[in-house]
């Protein structure tokens, strides 16, 4: 392997914050953002755009023969095995209604595998952040510093029934498919995304009902490198289309999906 200046890690922070910096940005002038709509109904923004491009920058900027897939601008294609995967603002309908709860996301995916995750949610000053074998970590944001890193963990002890397990389930719409998983679980209102709620031991079990690539593939590393389970609902354990479950061990995830089946 080449040898470069920054480490993954440390670049895949590095546009993230740079990229949450823009987001931020945008997210202060709201009332004249303009705003599209995109053929699966999904709202778009300028700011999706600009934020996808400075991250774009930083990246290339430092491994300029990786491959960069991004939400907005498609694959631009590398010379190598590794491609870096990017959400620019994951929850774009909280970032235009003021919710705080929107995320930045960037993964490395080398050889069909993904190993460095980092996921910022910059209007509430958090990051996330994993390495493949390397456990599951989160700190603060502070004048585009990380400070305050600390380990995170799913909930220790017997994974409880399900019937008591901690749920959470984004988006707040397309609920009718999970209809009888949140029947059987104790749903609980989440602050930040609920996969990033399991890895840190405060719910049992997410569910994100859809999406793409570059939504799970960061978190999915997080949390299983937290010590949790994380599966494509039609049992895929790689971030791919479709919906998601994130859980705290894979009996839950088993036993949740044995409800959904």
């Amino acid at each position: 392997m080449a040898d470069y200046i920054l480490d993954d890690l440390e670049l895949a922070q590095e546009a993230a914050l740079a990229g949450a910096a823009e987001g931020l940005r945008h997210f202060a002038a709201l009332a004249g953002l303009p705003r599209e709509v995109k053929q699966d109904g999904s709202v778009v923004t300028a700011a999706d755009r600009a934020v996808e491009d400075r991250i774009r920058e930083v990246l290339t900027g430092a491994r300029p023969g990786d491959t960069i897939l991004g939400e907005e601008h498609g694959e631009t294609a590398g010379d190598g095995g590794r491609r870096w995967i990017i959400d620019p603002i994951d929850g774009t309908h909280l970032f235009v209604e003021g919710d705080d709860r929107w995320l930045v996301l960037i993964a490395l995916e080398e050889r069909g595998e993904i190993t460095v995750g980092v996921a910022a949610l910059p209007a509430q000053g958090r990051i996330f952040w994993a390495v493949r074998g390397g456990g599951a970590r989160q700190a603060e944001i502070h004048d585009s510093r990380i400070t305050g890193e600390q380990k995170i963990a799913v909930a220790g002890g017997g994974a409880p029934d399900l019937s008591i397990s901690r749920l959470g389930v984004v988006p707040d719409w397309d609920r009718a498919d999970v209809a009888a998983l949140i029947d059987a679980t104790a749903e609980r209102p989440w602050s930040l995304h609920p996969g990033l709620l399991v890895a840190r031991g405060d719910l049992d079990v997410a569910v994100q009902t859809s999406g793409k690539i570059w939504d799970f593939a960061a978190t999915s590393l997080i949390v299983t490198e937290a010590g949790g389970d994380y599966r494509g609902l039609d049992g895929r354990t790689t971030p791919g289309p479709g919906a998601s479950l994130y859980s705290r061990s894979a009996g839950l995830g088993d036993a949740a999906l044995a409800v959904l089946s």
